[in-house]
């Protein structure tokens, strides 16, 4: 369900005076919508051919500070620009925003006007026409976990984050009681969010004080991810206007569990028949299902580092708080790494439990899609299922524990170099290196009450 008006709808809105205002974006590499805003005018009369932008916005980091080393932009090229291609089929109406559309936008090499090699909506475009030349649609779906906070960014900001203060009191999870007090919010975010465009099925309390869920509908694998990045900017903006804030940090307190963006994945025939669905199998799994998830579990290693991008989104991987510490799969199993849903149904799909809400959807699902597809293209054999409790379960494959180990194995996977290319590796292998170097230098709070008097 992509945007919900064309750009002649939006010529007629803006001659009747109820746009004025489009924003124009593109997805930088930690999932933020970075543009302009245009009048709505001009873009009507020709701005949505295309605009510009500085080439650092895929070569800056989570404060917009110039990392150094990347290939692609430094001081030494001098910083140049790309070209920004609005997409008009993500074209729609921003409801929480007065008088206001958004479009996204592809980056196009300045002088070729070819995509970007490392922005991730090309890196994901690419695998869906890899996933396409072999006969098959992608279709994903990403939950959206996070915190609400009665507190107000500024608020926050003000105080040094400190005194955070959940919208909630205690675990919520489906609580419907509770999840009532929040309604103001949540309703605002259903509907605002299905009017633009965004196929909403619900939200829930989940599994701990202030922190909800939102679902929308599963689609094609770059509609999911736009999707989720409009989701996202949505429930954040909304917050704001409320007074509040939320959070979709994996981790944002030891003590409370982790936010996740569970992916659910399944192939379908270019005829629209159900790839991975076999009426005669034990959980209803055809071969092909069965050689996509042995991909993904022989390179889930490789990929966790687009799963779990940053130091922090390590932490979620604990024990006993619905984060998967190993990945293997299993069927209906929430402990597993890789958990089979809708068996013997023709909905049967693989629900991957590894990445946290802070990912990027585009990286992420490329990166799933990427091993999946290796999978059946090295016909490889699916491993036994495993049953029970995971987390207590010794000498099974286990997800990274570190950004610093997913990174390494991320640098020396040779399916990501052969399905994205050596420059889209070492281009987010540079940035998770950062990411390392930038955790490891800053002294926190932690150390600070730990060591300042005991040291």
């Amino acid at each position: 369900m992509p945007g919900n008006m064309t750009l002649d709808a939006l010529k007629e809105a803006v001659d009747r005076g109820e746009i004025d205002t489009v924003l124009v974006a593109s997805v930088d590499m930690q999932g933020r919508l970075m543009g302009k805003r245009f009048h709505a005018a001009f873009f009507v009369n020709g701005g949505w051919k295309e605009t510009h932008c500085c080439n650092y916005l895929l070569a800056v980091d989570m404060e917009m500070n110039t990392v150094p080393g990347y290939k692609t932009a430094g001081w030494e090229k001098g910083y140049g620009d790309y070209v920004m291609k609005p997409d008009l089929a993500t074209l729609r109406r921003i409801p929480w925003l007065p008088a206001t559309a958004l479009c996204l936008a592809d980056l196009l090499d300045h002088h070729t006007h070819e995509e970007v090699a490392v922005s991730p909506r090309a890196i994901l475009k690419r695998q869906v026409a890899r996933a396409r030349a072999m006969g098959f649609d992608a279709m994903m779906a990403t939950e959206l976990e996070f915190y609400i906070f009665e507190n107000a960014y500024e608020d926050l900001r003000d105080t040094g984050f400190g005194g955070l203060k959940p919208i909630s009191a205690y675990n919520e999870d489906y609580h419907i009681f509770q999840t009532t007090k929040e309604e103001s919010l949540m309703r605002d975010v259903r509907n605002h969010l299905y009017a633009a465009g965004i196929p909403i099925e619900n939200t829930k309390g989940e599994a701990d004080s202030g922190q909800h869920e939102v679902n929308y509908r599963y689609s094609d694998a770059l509609d999911t991810a736009d999707n989720h990045v409009i989701v996202k900017q949505g429930v954040k903006e909304i917050a704001h206007l409320k007074g509040k804030s939320v959070t979709f940090m994996a981790k944002y307190d030891h003590r409370k569990a982790g936010s996740s963006s569970h992916v659910h994945q399944s192939l379908w025939t270019l005829d629209g028949k159900p790839a991975f669905y076999d009426h005669d199998d034990e959980h209803g799994m055809s071969a092909t299902m069965k050689h996509f998830l042995a991909g993904q579990l022989a390179h889930a290693q490789e990929i966790t580092a687009f799963l779990a991008p940053y130091v922090n989104s390590y932490k979620r991987f604990c024990i006993g708080l619905f984060a998967p510490t190993k990945a293997v799969w299993s069927a209906d199993n929430r402990t597993a790494g890789f958990r089979i849903c809708g068996e013997h149904t023709k909905a049967v799909r693989v629900e991957c439990r590894i990445p946290g809400s802070d990912v990027n959807p585009y990286l992420c699902c490329a990166a799933l899609l990427a091993a999946g597809l290796a999978g059946i293209e090295g016909k490889m054999e699916l491993e036994p299922e495993m049953k029970g409790d995971m987390y207590n379960t010794a000498g099974i494959r286990e997800i990274p524990k570190t950004l610093r180990e997913a990174a390494d194995r991320l640098h020396g996977s040779s399916m990501l170099r052969a399905a994205f290319g050596d420059d889209v590796v070492d281009h987010y292998h540079h940035a998770a290196q950062w990411e390392i170097s930038e955790t490891d230098r800053v002294v926190t709070d932690f150390e600070l009450q730990r060591l300042l008097e005991r040291a």
